[in-house]
């Protein structure tokens, strides 16, 4: 068995985190930068210097020989999440509930990621994002404005299945054509039926599905659209600093809702192209697949979970983009006193006006 292998600083031994702004492996002890292919070169040498031949990667998402090896598995004993964190990472917390999470074992069976999106968006913009999303929330309980809720923001990488296929659309439309006209004292309207029929194919790629039960759906959707095109081969150095979610969902239950998805993406594209009509009815709609090909991925989400009187409120960051999203609780003292106020203010206008419309 290959040793682990440890995200070390060359020159100063501590452990070293990947860096999103510079997009590079930086050490926060002497500040040093290397980006991942010559970090990984430099992890090359040592394992061969060791008499550990380097193993290239295999086939149908096999890890190489010794990789996960750096990777340890920590349960959460609240909610039973799993999360992937590196050799170096202390005691954290669950990014799913907030309470502290213990080290499981060694990661292994599940398979290698395809591609991964490094964190474009550090924790700062993060915290930015955060107060940006709070403004104007007139209702917002001040707890949520403190500090201290900020800084458990987690930048985790979220497991994501990515689902390539063609759709063959055959839709009919029952079409109306409306006109309306006058002569003399008599309005006539005119209406015209057309059976319309549009046909074609429509192409998908990438179109993402989480592989997390424990990340809401809608809450996922919420923070796309990702950038496909800023995806690289997955590389274990790039988990440095981070979580990482272990997916629960197989690629086989998670297609069904992806081909919903392009379902109804083909059923909006043909209806388009079904113009100069005043109004457009779906009479039958057949949609059929092609070519389904998937891929696995992980993508960054920035994930702050936080109670407020025994609620738990989760919001989440695209960790590419910026954008973030999240309920917000509601504060009915507050609400109940800017009703009061409101009427207080209605009260007297209504009245002054009353009294103006005396005098007149």
């Amino acid at each position: 068995m290959s040793e682990v292998m440890e995200y070390k600083c060359p020159y100063c031994g501590g452990a070293m985190e990947f860096d999103s702004k510079s997009q590079k492996m930086k050490c926060p002890y002497c500040d040093s930068e290397m980006t991942i292919e010559a970090f990984n070169n430099i992890q090359k040498e040592e394992t061969q210097e060791t008499e550990h031949p380097a193993v290239e990667a295999s086939e149908d998402g096999q890890w190489r020989e010794g990789e996960t090896e750096n990777m340890r598995i920590y349960a959460c004993q609240s909610c039973g999440g799993e999360i992937v964190a590196d050799v170096n990472t202390g005691a954290t917390s669950c990014p799913f509930c907030g309470n502290p999470v213990v080290m499981k074992g060694q990661f292994a069976g599940d398979l290698r990621p395809d591609y991964i999106i490094p964190f474009k968006k550090d924790k700062k913009a993060a915290k930015a994002a955060y107060y940006e999303h709070l403004k104007g929330k007139a209702f917002l309980p001040g707890i949520f404005k403190k500090e201290n809720h900020i800084d458990e923001i987690k930048g985790v990488y979220v497991p994501f299945w990515l689902f390539d296929a063609d759709a063959q659309a055959d839709i009919h439309y029952e079409a109306e054509k409306i006109r309306v006209w006058e002569k003399g004292d008599t309005e006539y309207t005119e209406h015209r039926y057309y059976d319309v029929h549009r046909a074609g194919s429509v192409s998908f790629q990438n179109i993402p599905e989480d592989g997390s039960t424990k990340m809401d759906d809608a809450l996922m959707e919420s923070i796309e659209p990702f950038n496909f095109d800023e995806a690289v081969p997955f590389e274990t150095a790039y988990l440095a600093g981070y979580l990482a979610d272990r997916y629960d969902v197989t690629k086989e239950d998670r297609l069904a809702r992806a081909e919903e998805r392009m379902t109804k993406s083909a059923e909006i594209s043909m209806k388009q192209n079904v113009d100069g009509y005043d109004v457009v009815r779906t009479s039958s709609s057949h949609v059929n697949m092609r070519n389904t090909s998937h891929k696995y991925a992980l993508y960054p989400v920035w994930i702050l979970n936080t109670t407020w009187k025994g609620e738990s409120y989760i919001f989440a960051m695209n960790g590419q983009t910026g954008k973030m999203v999240g309920n917000l609780p509601f504060d009915k003292n507050q609400f109940y006193k800017y009703i009061g106020t409101r009427s207080v203010i209605i009260g007297v206008i209504l009245y002054a006006l009353m009294w103006i419309i005396t005098l007149l």
